[in-house]
């Protein structure tokens, strides 16, 4: 039995496939297809959760930060300007600052956009309204 890789590319969709036979009483065969999702599906069935990267990035920036401040600190308690050590630190160090940076960009991005949706949809309703009253 010869199984050939499957390649799956999101937004594709796949040709169904038959996932269960069963047999009623009656000797009838009744085949149940297994249902493909698409992205919009899995974007509906979590909530929106891909668009929410920031808040998962702040615990790693945190993180690092914690790691790149101890680590600096260690070097340079130790007066070893330059090494490797204080390198690694203060690469850690300006990483983890780089990410709550860009995390805290995205936040004020998104909340932007979800102001200009409101408003948007206030003028909406505002127009409807005056055209129901009109």
């Amino acid at each position: 039995m010869t199984e050939e890789p499957i390649k799956e590319i999101l937004g594709t969709p796949k040709s169904p496939k038959p996932g269960t036979m069963e047999k009623n009483p009656k000797s009838e065969v009744v085949v149940t297809t297994v249902p493909l999702v698409s992205e919009i599906q899995l974007t509906a069935a979590t909530g929106g959760a891909e668009l929410s990267c920031y808040r998962c990035i702040i615990p790693f920036a945190v993180v690092i930060l914690i790691t790149g401040t101890v680590v600096t600190a260690v070097a340079y308690s130790f007066n070893s300007h330059g090494s490797i050590i204080s390198i690694l630190g203060l690469v850690l160090l300006s990483l983890g600052l780089f990410l709550l940076a860009s995390s805290a960009l995205c936040w004020k991005v998104r909340q932007r956009s979800k102001k200009a949706r409101r408003r948007e949809s206030q003028t909406t309703l505002v127009a409807n309204q005056r055209s129901l009253f009109a």
